[in-house]
């Protein structure tokens, strides 16, 4: 159990950020990334000896899309957000009009995207952790852009290919 105590805390902030990245909240990305590892703890020790991001990042994406398809709502945002301190308000704009287009996304567009950018796995590996063809990926990443694009409070925003 030591080498999960020590792997939860090596890869915490970039698991965190992975399931935030799929809820879009930091109190339900907790809770979230708490209940994969809830489920990841026991099989420690055959995760351990491949490549335990893929699998923890696997579970976080099936146990996402299992709440919503049960309508899991544990806990009830409030109407004010909490006091926070901002570095920089172009930055907060940007995070914010970048969450807002993310959170209008399908559920399994926004978990392709997260797995092929955020965790930058390959169509094959995103495939095989949501459990679907590569086609389908494709599709879902195709139709994520292209969606993306077409937003208004993104305009400027994003980098269109070739321009780099």
């Amino acid at each position: 159990m030591d080498d999960f105590d020590a792997y939860v805390a090596a890869a915490w902030q970039r698991l965190l950020r992975s399931a935030w990245v799929l809820t879009q909240d930091w109190d339900s990305a907790q809770d979230l990334l708490q209940t994969a590892l809830i489920k990841v703890a026991p099989k420690w020790g055959a995760v351990a000896g491949g490549a335990p991001d893929a699998y923890v990042r696997k579970v976080l994406v099936n146990t996402y899309l299992s709440w919503w398809r049960r309508r899991w709502r544990a806990e009830v945002p409030t109407a004010q957000v909490p006091d926070r301190a901002v570095e920089r308000r172009d930055e907060v704009e940007v995070r914010a009009a970048l969450a807002a287009a993310l959170a209008a996304l399908p559920r399994q567009q926004r978990a392709v995207l997260m797995l092929r950018y955020h965790a930058d796995l390959t169509e094959a590996a995103t495939a095989q952790a949501l459990g679907i063809t590569v086609g389908t990926v494709k599709s879902h990443t195709a139709r994520a852009l292209a969606t993306l694009r077409t937003r208004r409070d993104l305009q400027g925003l994003l980098i269109e290919e070739g321009t780099r």
